[in-house]
């Protein structure tokens, strides 16, 4: 008898631990209705937000992977203000996601309901890695507290981006392995920083304006192995407009870039753009079914070191097709681009994707595969022996450093599968 009750009670204290240890690894959701932010948020949970949030200036907030943050209010333009530094790290198979409640979603492409991740002057690292972020683009206001910080533009009226890194030429940047959609304006604003873009795919992107990758004075980056997917405007505008050193740099390499600037038809929309004495190296970008592809503006040149080379060019139409010659005002081209001069030449020969889709379309179908087959002509011809800013030295964020990707000799962010 005395063994059996021993037993017994071993046996409901192996319970009691078991349910214990469950309980421990459950999930942390919280409900915040504003203020301050920092510390880990942790596995997994659910993070619902009912208010502006600040990670203020000298501390770090991480987000670990699994997290679901849930902007709750559609009405109020959820900011979320970094004066320290944000630390977003997912997986590729629990990543990060940025959203918002399910009623306010609907069923429009560009629903504007919150403000972003907007980092002011203080903040010295940003990382976004495998993170998911959509329905962006909220339209500022007198009350909004972006306006009242003075963070990004600091105006009543302004759409709001996805990201927006203000003002520190000395803070760390990476972003990767990410996915943005559903944005009502810019992507991604770069005033200032040592930058790495690299390995996201940027879709649904700017209503009625707004560029997918947007950099001013101020920053050094390397831009490569992105698919950017009918942006409004441009998938990279770069600048190096802005009273900020060292001047704007950025190598931009093997980015797929298709139906770029259709959606805004205008001087600026079409694919690359490129003012204001930036000095920009561009290499292994193909481009397809864009309305101008690469543009440099005579008005307000780019630096005369700049260089647009190998690049890869397709068009559906005749007319696009014409958009991409040289002679086109503004529109610069290299030596060894492969460019046809009739419609339909150099098919990429995507592993699933309609070339003949219709260039104002900004909805993404999920089953699209941007990967060459084999026999792409695209496969083979690129440059790889160009120097990135941050291929050897790399960017340390947190203890970890992040090397920009070597280029590769195909075209485009994919290779075959």
């Amino acid at each position: 008898m005395k063994t059996k009750f021993l037993l017994s009670i071993l046996a409901a204290g192996a319970l009691m631990l078991v349910s214990c240890e469950k309980n421990d690894n459950k999930p942390k959701d919280q409900t915040i209705d504003g203020g301050d932010v920092y510390g880990v948020w942790e596995k997994n949970s659910t993070i619902t937000v009912n208010g502006h949030l600040v990670i203020p200036e000298g501390k770090s907030l991480t987000i670990e992977e699994g997290v679901n943050v849930v902007i709750n209010d559609p009405t109020l333009g959820t900011e979320i203000l970094v004066y320290g530094n944000l630390y977003s790290k997912g997986t590729d198979s629990n990543p990060v996601t940025f959203t918002v409640a399910e009623q306010a979603k609907g069923t429009v492409d560009f629903p504007r309901i919150w403000g972003g991740i907007l980092c002011g002057p203080t903040s010295k690292e940003l990382l976004i890695d495998n993170t998911i972020i959509e329905y962006t683009g909220f339209v500022t206001t007198e009350e909004s507290p972006s306006v009242k910080a003075g963070f990004f533009k600091g105006i009543a009226g302004e759409g709001l981006p996805a990201i927006n890194f203000k003002n520190n030429v000395d803070g760390k940047v990476v972003i990767t392995n990410s996915t943005f959609r559903n944005l009502g304006e810019d992507c991604m604003y770069f005033e200032g920083g040592n930058i790495i873009v690299a390995n996201n795919t940027i879709y649904t992107q700017g209503e009625t304006g707004g560029d997918a990758i947007n950099l001013k004075a101020g920053t050094v980056a390397d831009v490569c192995f992105n698919l950017v997917y009918s942006p409004n405007t441009n998938a990279l505008k770069l600048s190096n407009s802005g009273d900020r050193t060292p001047q704007c740099h950025v190598v931009g390499y093997n980015n797929t870039i298709v139906n770029a600037g259709w959606r805004r038809p205008t001087v600026k929309g079409g694919g690359i753009w490129l003012e204001a004495g930036v000095y920009a190296e561009l290499w292994n970008n193909l481009h397809i079914n864009c309305r101008f592809a690469i543009k440099n503006n005579s008005k307000d040149a780019a630096d005369a070191r700049s260089t647009y080379d190998y690049s890869y060019y397709y068009g559906y139409t005749q007319e696009c097709v014409n958009n991409f010659q040289a002679g086109v005002k503004d529109v610069v081209r290299g030596t060894h681009d492969v460019a046809g001069t009739t419609a339909n030449q150099n098919d990429p020969m995507f592993e699933n994707y309609p070339l003949n889709t219709d260039v104002n379309n900004a909805t993404f179908n999920a089953n699209w595969d941007f990967h060459l087959k084999a026999g792409s002509p695209a496969l083979t011809g690129a440059k790889t022996d160009f120097t990135r800013n941050f291929g050897t030295t790399g960017i340390t964020i947190n203890g970890k450093t992040y090397t920009s990707p070597a280029p590769k000799s195909h075209f485009g962010a994919f290779g075959t599968k």
